[in-house]
């Protein structure tokens, strides 16, 4: 792997020893169910519906939200703020979230493979690093939080990126990774809900519908991914201890879905997957 980035990103990638606190998985996650609410649910997807015509509209909202998650989450795990800390996004893309993780006072830095999406946005890219997120150019724990927001399900192997996050996090670190479940009603993104009846056959369905492929192909950037895969990982993996696992978007009390199989698969839509570095 690769040791360092160049001095601008290597730079940033200086912080204080991580702080350990030994919580239960409820304490971690209390802040952010207290904010779990249907009025919240509602609202979020409200902005959905915004991805494809004001993508500034649906990411502002959504890095608001993810912000707010993250350092509810932070500070479950360790007791102290992200204020200082730095925040690697993988899949950061054209930097919607940069904003609202400075406000928490945190230095972020995002990874995007893809240049074209990096600067799709016309915003300042000056923190963000081209890279692979399954490779990740950065040294063994050399951030305190790293996150993954919607990416895992456009990646062939999910799970060598997971573990690329946690081998970057410094030990008492955490981290976060979100993404969407194959069978619930956003699993085909764009060509849903007509990816229930096969990925190949909603990427087809769409380009004859539309004119054109859609954004996110079935099998080349778009995978089945489920909620008993990430479990599985998450459960054991030598190089993390699983925190927490609920949904991102539920409301608190819709949150018991994630245990019960199959049923998960649909209901649950958004996994959340916090893991403390070891």
């Amino acid at each position: 792997m690769p040791s360092s980035v160049g001095p601008c990103a290597a730079g940033r990638l200086q912080s204080a020893a991580v702080p350990t606190r030994r919580s239960a998985p409820r304490s971690v996650t209390a802040a952010v169910a207290r904010r779990a609410t249907l009025a919240r649910s509602v609202s979020l997807i409200r902005q959905f519906g915004y991805e494809q015509s004001d993508p500034a509209r649906f990411y502002g909202a959504l890095a608001d939200d993810t912000a707010r998650m993250v350092d509810d989450l932070w500070r479950g795990a360790t007791d102290t703020t992200l204020n200082g800390r730095t925040v690697l996004d993988v899949g950061g893309g054209p930097g919607y979230f940069a904003d609202a993780f400075a406000a928490a006072g945190a230095t972020y830095v995002s990874v995007e493979p893809d240049a074209g999406e990096m600067h799709a946005a016309g915003l300042d890219a000056r923190g963000s690093v081209r890279g692979s997120g399954t490779a990740l150019p950065f040294r063994t724990n050399s951030v305190d939080l790293c996150l993954s927001s919607n990416v895992a399900e456009h990646v062939a192997s999910p799970w060598d990126l997971a573990e690329e996050m946690l081998r970057v996090t410094r030990p008492g670190g955490i981290a976060v990774l979100s993404y969407t479940l194959w069978w619930g009603p956003f699993g085909g993104h764009e060509t849903g809900p007509w990816h229930v009846l096969g990925g190949e056959y909603a990427a087809r369905r769409y380009a004859r519908v539309h004119g054109r492929e859609p954004k996110n192909r079935f099998g080349t950037s778009l995978f089945p991914i489920r909620a008993s895969h990430g479990l599985r990982w998450a459960r054991t993996t030598s190089n993390g201890e699983l925190l927490a696992a609920f949904p991102r978007y539920h409301p608190r009390w819709a949150w018991w879905s994630v245990q019960v199989p199959v049923f998960r698969e649909a209901a649950v839509s958004n996994l959340v997957l916090v893991l403390r570095a070891r």
